[in-house]
């Protein structure tokens, strides 16, 4: 293993070998346990992929705008650590978190370190994430901090040094967890013989301490507790859904969560739940925009007091951002003997802040040795001719990669505004193995570990961590410019710690309150999964119907040209104005291929691929309550389509050879070589396969809690509307009055089979009705649709108002009209459009009466914070 992979860049610590070009101990017993030729270490990483792909593991990109989030990225082989190497770590992490936790409890406190200048006031008091609002705020059990990750880096001499630290919202704990659970389980044999610690009562510690913290704001209830995230557009949105299905926590937007009486309340389905503690993931500014940050939509108006009047915990408080200035590495050596009365065991790389006079005129004339950063967020970057002369990472300049010019236009710049700037002295970051291109390469590695309070002054220091690796060599260490992630395996010699995060017992009062509440934007986007699950398959279905008439032998009637183009067109299959098939059948069939793959709707249709990216955009938003396979099918419907549209407009020659290729992940546009509707046949058949599938998982693999009866809810009313729509344009351009239009309306309805055994061949118009209006057997009948939907409207949660008012929107009974009044020589014509125009008309107006009992809570009362 050691004469296959390169050796280490002169000046780099190498994880793989030893001085004497040895395996290091930890490395050779990994080897001994591979169990197979390093070769298979390529099967294993496809294994790899194959696996993210299929959780669905992603990270998303800010810069890639409009662009899908990318695969995680994730690496075969560990780094592993020894027991020895973690113990220093552990100790000097604890104490690490213990000082921070000190320092701000005196910043927000009695302020002696400002006062005696420890810490410089000016990097607290003039930091934007400093909150003077919270100025004499003790939070919950006087915790700040909950959770503090620690970004390291092993030098040349293999001493850790510390580069930077994050408490306010420490991102990547759901990755450590996801990347244990697939690595573990690539290497089974090397996992369990060498000791490997496991994770979880980390995690566990995390939910402890939060929960026990948070009983105090609970006055005798059961604590609820939340993750608080800022949506599916952030870029390790993929982790807060993990992570909160993984502790059993419900995953809240900014959005979903009110302050009543200085309290914090969850907006569900079933009305306000209290929220007594926060593991949030938005940063400072952004949490209440009364007091912090006016222009965020992702906060909670009047946090900040609930926060005040000690209703809530915070993990981690409110205002602990200005830590993680690079410039507070500087003082913590001293901080630490005046705050602990003891020496920093894990120390910073040496650190001077150009604030101070002396420390700029110190390092002014070493800055090919040092890295730049920002004292303070957001400090400006000059420029040099184009991003090919300054390196960049995470706000970061490396002097040694900047010409001379750079160089002195950094010092002209620092010089202007000391303050705004820090340096640090730069470390070569160790080179840890990685499998790549069939070959072991060495890799640049930074470790992020993370320490946990026990609510008691303790700290527990997760066994593991992310370890993050540069894109090339020695190149900087950034997920963001597409670096990848490690497993980071830490060795015990003693026994491995077998919690598991399944609680021992529970209580039987606490039975009921340990189900999931439904937040009121959860049961919204389930409501409109149900809604765009039974459009789409409404969609496909005329589709198929208009490809089965067009490669039919039979000349399409007009009646039935007209039908289903007025359907066509107000199912947005074309947009609105589009010749019908009557006019000009090709442009009509142009229109429909054009707006297929249109998932941006921008000729004005809303056909398939729009809806697909729509179910795609729901699962996206629903994934901490959905089966991995279910929002995995969903996410792949959108990509199959396109994929099977673009083979088909291929020739054949170029088919067989896309066979043999990956699928490719999409297409930006509709094919243009399609010429004919009957060239997507097949494409039509996969899809109307998976959207099978779809409905099988929402209908028999789903709780049956608020959420999914809302889900059941949005599908029959789309049901209830689409299928009236259908059958009114049937009777409205008289299409029933030929055995064409009867038996396409019976496709339509997907009733053929079943009308053809109880009536045979009789094309009579009451049978029809009879079947596809009356039959409460039938699930695509409007009777069955509506005897269904007073069923589960009955079941949902009371609020705004009773359950009769809402069901009395739809018919008492039945349909509303008996067969014979249907039927009624002379006025059953009217009596059945009018009755399609009702139940139209009904279904529109209990969508909008279930969004405003369910999903707005815009009651009168409704106050943000009380006088």
């Amino acid at each position: 293993m050691q004469r296959q992979a390169r050796a280490v860049e002169p000046g780099h610590y190498d994880e793989l070998r030893d001085e004497h070009g040895q395996l290091r101990p930890v490395w050779r017993a990994f080897a001994e346990h591979l169990g197979a030729p390093l070769s298979d270490l390529t099967r294993r990483q496809s294994l790899l992929a194959h696996q993210i792909q299929e959780d669905g593991v992603t990270y998303n990109v800010y810069n890639a705008q409009g662009g899908p989030s990318r695969p995680w990225s994730l690496e075969a082989l560990p780094l592993i650590l020894s027991a020895a190497d973690w113990h220093a770590l552990e100790r000097g992490v604890a104490q690490r978190a213990r000082l921070l936790d000190h320092v701000l409890a005196d910043v927000y406190g009695e302020q002696a370190i400002l006062k005696d200048a420890s810490l410089p006031s000016a990097l607290v008091l003039g930091h934007p994430s400093y909150v003077r609002g919270l100025q004499g705020v003790k939070p919950v059990g006087g915790v700040y901090l909950h959770v503090v990750a620690f970004d390291l880096v092993r030098g040349p001499d293999g001493a850790w040094w510390v580069v930077s630290q994050r408490t306010q919202a420490p991102s990547g704990l759901g990755y450590v967890m996801q990347n244990r659970l697939i690595v573990s389980r690539l290497f089974p044999e090397a996992y369990r013989a060498m000791n490997v610690q496991h994770l979880a009562s980390g995690y566990r510690r995390l939910l402890d301490t939060m929960t026990e913290l948070a009983s105090r704001c609970a006055e005798g209830e059961t604590p609820r507790l939340a993750l608080l995230t800022p949506g599916p557009y952030n870029e390790t949105y993929f982790e807060h859904a993990y992570l909160a299905r993984y502790l059993g926590l419900p995953l809240v937007e900014g959005g979903d969560l009110v302050v009543r009486d200085e309290a914090l309340f969850l907006k569900t389905v079933q009305g306000l739940e209290p929220i007594h503690g926060l593991l949030r993931r938005l940063d400072d500014d952004f949490c209440d925009p009364l007091e912090l940050r006016a222009d965020s939509t992702l906060g909670i108006p009047g946090l900040m007091q609930a926060v005040r009047a000690g209703k809530v915990v915070l993990a981690n408080a409110l205002g602990t951002g200005f830590l993680e200035s690079p410039a507070v590495h500087g003082f913590l050596p001293a901080l630490s003997r005046k705050l602990l009365g003891e020496e920093l065991a894990l120390p910073s790389l040496p650190t001077w802040w150009c604030g101070e006079a002396a420390a700029w005129q110190d390092v002014k004339d070493e800055l090919t040795e040092s890295v730049i950063r920002p004292s303070f967020p957001h400090a400006g970057t000059p420029g040099f001719g184009g991003a090919s002369t300054v390196r960049q990472n995470f706000d970061a300049v490396i002097g040694r990669m900047l010409p001379p010019a750079a160089l002195k236009a950094w010092r002209d710049r620092i010089d202007h505004d000391p303050a705004a700037y820090t340096v640090q002295r730069f470390e070569p970051y160790a080179q840890a193995p990685v499998w790549s291109g069939n070959a072991l390469t060495m890799r640049g590695a930074s470790l992020r570990v993370y320490a946990l309070s026990d609510g008691q002054g303790g700290w527990q220091v997760l066994p593991g961590g992310m370890t993050r690796i540069a894109t090339r060599d020695a190149g900087p260490v950034s997920m963001q410019l597409g670096g990848s992630s490690l497993d980071t395996w830490v060795l015990t010699d003693e026994a491995v710690d077998t919690f598991s995060m399944l609680p021992a017992s529970i209580k039987l009062d606490e039975l009921m309150q340990r189900q999931r509440p439904v937040a009121s934007r959860t049961g919204e986007n389930l409501f409109w999964m149900g809604r765009y699950t039974e459009r789409t398959e409404q969609q496909l279905r005329l589709l198929q119907a208009l490809v089965s008439l067009q490669s039919g032998d039979d000349e399409m009637q007009d009646s039935v040209s007209r039908a289903l183009s007025d359907l066509a067109e107000a199912n947005g299959l074309v947009p609105t104005g589009t010749p019908n098939l009557i006019q000009s059948p090709r442009v009509f069939e142009r229109a429909a291929l054009d707006a297929l793959a249109d998932a941006a709707a921008t000729q004005g249709a809303y056909s398939l691929g729009f809806n697909l990216a729509a179910l795609a955009r729901s699962a996206q938003s629903l994934r901490e309550r959905l089966s991995p396979e279910h929002a995995r099918l969903l996410r792949a419907m959108g990509g199959d389509f396109q994929h099977r549209l673009a083979q088909a407009a291929m020739p054949a020659d170029e088919q067989a050879m896309a066979d043999d290729a990956e699928a490719p992940a999409a297409h930006a546009a509709a094919p243009t070589r399609l010429r004919s509707l009957t060239q997507v046949q097949d494409a039509f058949e996969h899809l109307g396969m998976q959207l099978a599938a779809v409905t099988g998982a929402q209908t028999d693999r789903m709780t049956r809690d608020p959420g999914w009866r809302l889900l059941t809810v949005g599908r029959l009313i789309e049901r209830l509307t689409g299928y009236a729509c259908m059958l009114k344009a049937f009777w409205v351009s008289e299409a029933l009055a030929h055995p064409q239009g009867f038996d396409l309306a019976l496709d339509l309805f997907d009733s053929t089979i079943t009308f053809r055994a109880r009536f045979q061949r009789r094309l009579e118009v009451p049978a029809l009705l009879a079947m596809l209006v009356m039959d409460e057997t039938n699930p695509r009948a409007l009777a069955c649709v509506l005897r269904r939907l007073r069923t589960e409207l009955g079941k949902l949660p009371v609020r705004g108002g009773s359950h009769a008012d809402m069901l009395a929107l739809l018919p008492h009974e039945g349909v509303g009209a008996t067969l014979a009044e249907l039927c009624e020589a002379g006025k059953g014509q009217e009596a059945v459009l009018a009755l399609l125009n009702r139940l139209i008309d009904a279904g529109w107006r209990l969508s909008d009466e279930v969004g405003r009992r369910y999903f707005a809570h815009a009651e009168p009362t409704d106050s943000m914070v009380s006088a």
